[in-house]
């Protein structure tokens, strides 16, 4: 295990040495226009002064749009917080009346898939209508982004519990109350898990989108604001912070599912 772990990692820092080496050879070729593709040193560069106090003419400026990059960053972790924490507590609700009433999910499933179905652009405009271009509307942007998957999630745990196992629990004398917590959650658990895993890597893809609008500090708009003006570089940055905390973030829900969840895929 060890010896494929570490072969993995050589590999994987072979692949990253290689790309830069390529991005560095093509930008200092000249095969293209630094406005387009500036190399790795000016991206490097963009960053540390995004995070940095600098000079410009008589004044001392400090980051980029008045905050630094990591200041933008906590924004955006902030509102995706509030976004997909109201998702995390709502989504299994509602999950779990679906799954264990028929009824209720005939009416709500359209509903539900109707809203999944949806691009986060195709109604942010309505969001800011009824909200303002404050946080308020990036939250309910980014809500409605994790709900979906979160719940959807839920209801495919809740058809997949073996029913032999309720009627094993309630053979035993044990409450509807106790059923719902000993048997039907650990069933769920591994399924909610994986909905909030999606979740989080669906609103985090759809924070540049939330932060179109006023959407300073945080590091989607931060990305938008550099591209319109052509701070290609810091574009770039921001892209890459934005990568690299994505994969951070689905590593650490990874991990955690092992932890919360330790016997899933391992009981016949």
């Amino acid at each position: 295990m060890r010896t494929r772990t570490r072969r993995r990692l050589v590999l994987q820092l072979g692949s990253l040495v290689v790309v830069l080496a390529a991005w560095w050879a093509v930008t200092a070729a000249g095969v293209v226009r630094p406005l387009y593709l500036p190399g790795p040193g000016a991206v490097w560069d963009a960053f540390v002064r995004a995070n940095s106090c600098y000079e410009a003419g008589t004044r001392v400026l400090c980051g980029e749009q008045g905050y630094f990059m990591w200041e933008h960053l906590l924004a955006s972790f902030r509102r995706i917080g509030v976004g997909v924490g109201a998702a995390i507590v709502l989504g299994p609700l509602l999950g779990f009346l679906m799954g264990a009433s028929r009824w209720f999910n005939a009416v709500s499933e359209p509903y539900l898939n109707f809203l999944r179905a949806l691009p986060p652009l195709g109604y942010i405009g309505l969001l800011i209508v009824w909200f303002g271009i404050g946080d308020l509307s990036k939250y309910w942007l980014l809500f409605l982004a994790a709900f979906p998957p979160i719940a959807i999630a839920t209801i495919n745990g809740m058809r997949g519990i073996q029913t032999d196992r309720v009627h094993a629990a309630e053979s035993m004398g044990a409450s509807r109350w106790q059923v719902v917590t000993q048997v039907m959650l650990p069933s769920t658990l591994p399924e909610i898990l994986s909905g909030i895993r999606i979740a989080v890597g669906f609103a985090w893809t759809t924070v540049v989108a939330a932060e179109l609008n006023n959407g300073i500090p945080g590091i989607g708009g931060l990305a938008y604001i550099a591209g319109t003006q052509l701070q290609t570089a810091l574009t770039i940055a921001c892209i890459i912070v934005i990568g690299l905390c994505a994969v951070a973030l689905d590593t650490a829900l990874k991990y955690l599912t092992r932890a919360l969840v330790p016997w899933y895929g391992k009981a016949a």
